[in-house]
């Protein structure tokens, strides 16, 4: 399919470097490049995400909303 494209400058760059290389046309350098970073961004493995926790020093069990919203409820020491 022949269609026109705006390509910025590291682009052409990094396909006209190909393009040398292989002693390809433009549009195989191109399409080279396109298939390379589909190819790479559908099979790159991922980190398995990991919850980083830290200690925070709270003085109420944080899983008892209850608890917490009491707490929340109650007025500043010193303040009225």
């Amino acid at each position: 399919m022949r269609t026109t494209i705006r390509l910025d400058s590291d682009v052409l760059a990094a396909a006209e470097r190909l393009r040398r290389e292989r002693g390809i046309g433009l549009g195989e350098a191109v399409n080279e490049l396109a298939r390379a970073a589909i190819h790479h961004t559908s099979t790159a493995p991922r980190r398995r995400f990991q919850q980083r926790t830290r200690a925070l020093g709270a003085r109420v069990d944080l899983s008892r909303n209850s608890e917490v919203s009491d707490l929340l409820d109650e007025p500043y020491p010193g303040k009225s």
